[in-house]
């Protein structure tokens, strides 16, 4: 019988993260797909433990390729893509089941508001909530750009909404907040040069004091982001400070060149 529900995975050094997450779609997903980047630690093995179709490939400094790899190794109807440190409710759960076991739908990929946890707590206000994100789709109906850092799974047909929180654990400290920052930054960096911008004045003006200020205002102030007390303040300042740590990266890359 051929699978309904395919649940696909991009890993690299998951083994804290990745047995919650295969815990949670326990019972819900017919298939696990799993495209690890040549992790070093246990989350392959982790993943086969699961019954998961594991498949050690590079690890590309663009994520989204690897994600990309999985979607196109599934045989179900329905793909739902998680991240590690995610986990799905069992609330989550049902109403995907109920989705995914109908005949028809109006829709050809689904939003799910993701409760993203930081340093102590779900963040309520900043922005952060509800943080969006296209998880579920019709195998055939969507895929990942791998063209930025930021980028979300383009849906072929309409998009629809489901109810219930995914639960997202990316930054339960902050030493592994600083390894996300600096990951994410040197992928912003990287784009930049890509679209050959240089890192001169007017540039060095809008990423030192420009982007900081108009994002931590909006993140801390109109979007109430101390409403979440120090994790609030802390989000707010470290995600503005992304912006000049962008462009000294940016500026690194001309300096290095002969």
């Amino acid at each position: 019988m051929k699978p309904t529900l395919s649940v696909v995975l991009a890993t690299f050094n998951e083994a804290e993260n990745i047995t919650l997450c295969l815990k949670s779609i326990k019972g819900l997903a017919d298939e696990v797909i799993v495209v690890d980047g040549s992790s070093e630690d246990d989350t392959r093995k982790l993943a086969k433990k699961f019954g998961a179709k594991v498949f050690k490939v590079k690890n590309h400094p663009m994520f989204h390729t690897n994600k990309q790899k999985a979607v196109e190794l599934v045989s179900g109807r329905w793909v739902l893509q998680l991240d590690a440190d995610e986990q799905v409710s069992p609330q989550l759960a049902a109403e995907i089941k109920k989705i995914v076991t109908q005949k028809k739908t109006p829709f050809a990929g689904y939003n799910v508001a993701r409760k993203n946890f930081f340093l102590s707590r779900f963040l309520t206000k900043g922005g952060q909530y509800p943080d969006y994100v296209i998880r579920l789709f019709l195998n055939g109906r969507g895929h990942f750009p791998q063209k930025s850092v930021h980028e979300q799974i383009v849906i072929k047909g309409k998009v629809g909404f489901l109810k219930n929180d995914l639960t997202h654990y990316a930054d339960p400290n902050f030493a592994r907040y600083l390894t996300r920052f600096n990951r994410y930054t040197d992928l912003d960096a990287a784009e930049l040069a890509r679209l050959k911008e240089k890192p001169g004045f007017s540039l060095g003006l809008s990423y030192f004091i420009f982007k900081p200020t108009v994002w931590f205002v909006k993140a801390y102030f109109r979007h109430k982001g101390f409403v979440d007390g120090l994790p609030g303040f802390i989000f707010a300042l470290m995600s503005s400070l992304r912006f000049p740590v962008i462009f000294i990266k940016l500026w690194e890359r001309y300096a290095r060149r002969p």
